[in-house]
């Protein structure tokens, strides 16, 4: 697009299309533990905000490894109060250009410093406590590995399994926000933190969720070593991970009593989930409801799509990110990995995070709109009405909800201790 108009006129079939690469894939946008009801929205297409996590990791307060509007407004006004001279003209702001002059400052900076730091940090850029077992390899896949941090206890402890975001193509265990595995080990829950592949050509979707089903199983043949209980596990992560997650606690259990391989004989089953900006839809129609309803008849739809592996065409794209041949493949596939089309009776509850409210307008930055259209409430909302219907225990967390629980943490540990 090569004039000023922040928005597009469209066919509504290109919002179909643009729609069907936003569903399921989170490539749009990158989170992780995505904001919690002070964070609004997510991006990995702009390199500032890039290069801002890298040499400020702490900015990255959630430990999601993104960079939301309330993040970065918080530094900002951290960078003014211990910097004034970076305000350069006194308006109380960092325009993108004063805050390029701090970055390139900042990034100077750090070079010189080398590798001066010490320690395993997280998100926050505080160092990690050291995991009991790092590193532990659950597969093949240099990125089969976990980190996992047993509770000290006589009794067997309940087991909550981080697995981050990143739009499955970035994104680590490291990402583990500190707070809440310091939270979670002294209430007596062991914690673990794994690493899954990345989306790409060679491995579509969903081979990052058998990598973590993987992960979630392995664990649970280890229960006695670690003296862990296998009946009390939950799982919890943002955006991709959040997939993940309700992938696991909605579909039906995928043991295999008879397998030769021990491993897979484990129960893949939940006792809880909770979410941050979890995407619970995957049908295009959802989509392009969703979409019109936020933006109405316009919508900015250029850079919407990320490419994959050289491909650029969204419905390519699309194919090519579930290993399908076709569109109709694709979307079956799709289908079976999403929370609104396999969430039934029997499955655990859940707690969801949102960072914006159902009446928030979007942002200006046509940078953040695809994150915050695809971790908006709004998806969270539409699972709440399923579960509701479904007399399922569902807890919708957003700026101004009332509910039981604080936050996640409450949540987790009253489902895993009592």
């Amino acid at each position: 697009m090569m004039n000023n108009s922040f928005t597009l006129d469209i066919k509504l079939s290109l919002v179909v299309i643009t729609a069907t690469v936003l569903l399921g894939l989170t490539v749009l946008g990158r989170s992780d533990q995505l904001p919690d009801a002070s964070h609004s929205s997510v991006t990995v297409s702009n390199p500032m905000d890039n290069q801002i996590l890298k040499i400020k990791p702490q900015a990255d307060r959630n430990g999601d490894g993104t960079l939301s509007d309330a993040e970065k407004a918080a530094m900002k006004k951290m960078i003014i109060k211990r910097f004034p001279r970076s305000d350069s003209d006194r308006d109380g702001d960092l325009s993108e250009k004063e805050l390029e002059v701090v970055i390139r400052i900042a990034t100077a900076r750090a070079q010189n410093q080398g590798s001066r730091g010490q320690g395993k940090k997280t998100g926050q850029g505080r160092e990690q406590k050291t995991p009991t077992h790092a590193n532990v390899k659950y597969g093949k896949d240099e990125r089969n590995v976990f980190d996992i941090w047993l509770a000290e206890s006589d009794k067997p402890t309940p087991l909550a399994i981080y697995i981050h975001g990143g739009g499955f193509r970035a994104g680590s265990k490291e990402k583990l926000s500190n707070d809440i595995l310091s939270q979670l080990l002294k209430a007596g829950i062991s914690v673990a933190s794994i690493n899954y592949r990345y989306l790409s050509i060679e491995t579509p979707l969903p081979t990052s969720h058998h990598d973590a089903r993987r992960a979630l199983q392995f664990m649970r043949s280890k229960a006695e070593e670690w003296n862990l209980d296998k009946s009390r596990v939950a799982a919890f992560g943002g955006s991709a991970g959040a997939q993940i997650c309700m992938w696991l606690a909605y579909s039906n259990d995928m043991a295999k009593p008879k397998s030769k391989d021990p491993i897979k004989r484990e129960s893949t089953r939940l006792t809880c989930v909770a979410t941050t900006g979890g995407q619970t839809a995957n049908k295009s129609e959802f989509w392009k409801e969703m979409i019109i309803d936020l933006m109405g008849s316009q919508i900015e739809a250029e850079g919407f799509v990320r490419p994959l592996g050289g491909l650029v065409d969204p419905e390519k794209v699309r194919m090519a990110t579930w290993g399908a041949s076709s569109l109709e493949e694709a979307s079956r596939i799709a289908s079976q990995h999403t929370a609104l089309s396999i969430i039934s009776k029997d499955d655990p509850p859940i707690f969801m995070t949102y960072g914006m409210d159902p009446s928030a307008k979007p942002p200006n930055d046509r940078n953040r709109l695809r994150g915050w259209i695809i971790h908006h409430v709004n998806l969270g909302i539409a699972l709440k009405e399923k579960t509701d219907a479904l007399e399922l225990e569902a807890h919708l967390k957003y700026p101004g909800a009332e509910l039981k629980y604080p936050s996640q943490i409450e949540f987790l540990v009253d489902k895993l201790l009592n």
